[in-house]
């Protein structure tokens, strides 16, 4: 399938395009502000399906808004009427449409069109009405806020909350692409004349700002965002994507003595701990037990013993780790337990466990295995 995308090398154009590419759609005319105009002619001959995404939402002046989200629609429509092309046509408005303000009538007049040329030539249209939109490659600073608290939030800049009670109805980007994808193979999502994207998020504005505030707190709490929560989910993905490119690497608090390191990775509320631990060759750690955390050990460099006692029995039970065979040890309650590099190279070691150090109440008791 041909299939014509204008915007393209907008917000949601590159990422319609990447994603068409993703599943197998090849032949996309991309057209944007910088392309030669012949090019639209050319297009519009044989293209199958049309993607009008371009627009102007950021003018310099007023009238900028009428010529590009109405006067360009219009051009478009009469070269697919000139070579009598009835593909169907999308176009991205948005819920702006229905203010009275120079952005909005520009919107709305462009809905108009479609809707007559629907009329006039029967061609199938698509008209979403898209709220805020968010995902990687938005631009901070222009037409989205999150885009512009994830940008600033993440070097350390300062951000501007109007009315932290302002409540935002937002709309994730791979959403966005998953309805239009269906909208391509006759699938759309209606309500009335109307096509919407079925899943959005509302969220008050001094909440979103915590929120991505936290995300980058979090490099130094260790903590991971509530996965659990869709919107949560979102926004981080699209946080990290505003990461300054020399700071995608963060440092951790390595305890480290002569018998190797121990380093905390990640801890959560709800799901514990993740910590690497190195011992050097000859060393052996642990010599403790529990009664309520749990572990899971593995020994991913190095080779290793291993060992169990129940604490009111003398019978040890050994377990060889190696590194070159990946297995998960337990480490059960009412054991105390230790673990041996009897390698000659530095014995690491994945340990989880089922909740976070807490030096109130460690629940770890000294006892020789």
């Amino acid at each position: 399938m041909k299939i014509l995308v204008t915007g393209a090398r907008g917000f949601v154009g590159k990422n319609l395009v990447a994603e068409l590419n993703n599943r197998g759609y090849k032949d996309i005319y991309k057209f944007d502000k910088d392309t030669d105009k012949s090019l639209l002619d050319e297009y519009t001959k044989d293209c199958e399906f049309v993607f009008h995404l371009a627009g102007v939402n950021r003018p310099k002046d007023e009238k900028e808004f009428m010529e590009g989200n109405f006067g360009f629609t219009s051009e478009l429509l009469d070269l697919l009427k000139k070579h009598n092309n009835g593909a169907p046509i999308l176009i991205t408005s948005s819920i702006q449409a229905e203010r009275d303000n120079p952005y909005g009538k520009s919107k709305r007049a462009g809905e108009e069109l479609l809707f007559n040329y629907s009329k006039e030539t029967g061609a199938k249209v698509l008209v979403y009405r898209l709220p805020n939109l968010f995902g990687k490659w938005s631009r901070p600073n222009y037409n989205s806020v999150v885009a512009t608290y994830c940008y600033n939030i993440a070097r350390g800049l300062d951000i501007q909350i109007n009315d932290p009670e302002t409540e935002l109805t937002l709309c994730y980007i791979d959403d966005v692409l998953d309805e239009f994808i269906r909208a391509l193979e006759g699938k759309e999502t209606r309500d009335g004349k109307y096509c919407l994207v079925p899943v959005t998020h509302k969220i008050k504005l001094g909440d979103l700002a915590e929120r991505i505030k936290s995300f980058k707190e979090s490099r130094k709490d260790l903590s991971i965002p509530n996965m659990n929560d869709e919107l949560t989910k979102k926004l981080y993905s699209t946080y990290l994507s505003f990461l300054p490119e020399n700071e995608f690497s963060y440092d951790l608090n390595m305890h480290c003595d002569d018998r190797g390191s121990f380093t905390e990775f990640i801890r959560t509320p709800d799901r514990g701990q993740v910590s690497i631990n190195i011992s050097k060759p000859g060393i052996t750690k642990g010599n403790h037990w529990h009664h309520t955390k749990n572990e899971k050990f593995l020994v991913v460099s190095g080779k290793g013993i291993i060992r169990f006692r129940k604490i009111d029995s003398d019978e040890i039970i050994e377990y060889k780790v190696s590194g070159e065979k990946l297995q998960v040890v337990d480490i059960p309650t009412g054991y105390t337990h230790s673990i041996e590099n009897v390698g000659d190279t530095d014995l690491v070691t994945i340990m989880w466990a089922n909740e976070a150090f807490n030096p109130e109440k460690p629940d770890s008791y000294y006892l020789e295995v």
